[in-house]
């Protein structure tokens, strides 16, 4: 199932109200590099990147690129006032050290009890796993943006995943087109719905079970 700028943009920026001050804050690629475009007002995070930034910023407007700055992804960025760089190796230095407070990364699956799934599908040729392992694992909280389904129609957030995993139990919370989901120790909480989607529509293109409170916040 195809995502529209629309759907993508909704998305990162319900994921953008995660942030909170002075967060040192991680993107990945695809879905969650839209996020550094909707930092709420106030609110001054510092943006790492495994090429080796602090304070990147979000895409720039057109002609205004600079070929010798971008994400880890390879895409043209900003870099906000007081940026410093460094090399890829103290970059993966600050990830496995802890310093990174929340990373949001995007996932093929994702397991009810919060495993993750997101460098290969079994026959595809991929450069590799890349820095997410490391993300997965040592950042203090793991918050993954993706489509509900695969182009199947088949749900993305599973019981346990048939791919192969990233991390174990790492997710915390899951933010797709149509709902918001949290890991908790009793299960897959469903926290908010995306309109006009449905409680049924959620429950329905989920495979994993979900904990469905009395009470549910439905985002316009």
């Amino acid at each position: 199932m195809g995502m529209g700028k629309e759907t993508r943009d909704r998305i990162a920026r319900r994921a953008a109200q995660e942030l909170k001050n002075g967060m040192a804050v991680n993107l990945g690629i695809g879905i969650p590099t839209k996020v550094a475009d909707f930092v709420p007002e106030g609110v001054q995070v510092v943006f790492h990147a495994e090429n080796g930034i602090l304070g990147a910023g979000g895409a720039p407007h057109a002609g205004d690129e600079d070929a010798f700055l971008c994400n880890a992804g390879g895409y043209p960025i900003r870099i906000g006032a007081g940026a410093s760089y460094c090399d890829s190796a103290i970059a993966f230095a600050m990830i496995r050290r802890g310093c990174i407070d929340i990373t949001i990364l995007g996932a093929l699956e994702v397991s009810e009890r919060g495993d993750l799934a997101n460098w290969i599908v079994p026959g595809k040729r991929v450069a590799g796993i890349g820095g997410a392992m490391e993300l997965a694992q040592k950042a203090k909280k793991v918050i993954v943006l993706m489509n509900h389904v695969n182009r199947q129609g088949e749900s993305k957030v599973k019981k346990s995943c048939d791919l192969p995993l990233t991390a174990l139990a790492c997710v915390k919370l899951i933010i797709t087109e149509m709902a918001v989901m949290e890991v908790t120790e009793q299960g897959l909480l469903l926290k908010e719905i995306m309109l006009p989607y449905t409680i049924e529509d959620v429950v329905r293109h989920t495979e994993a079970t979900l904990i469905i409170p009395d009470q549910l916040v439905f985002i316009p």
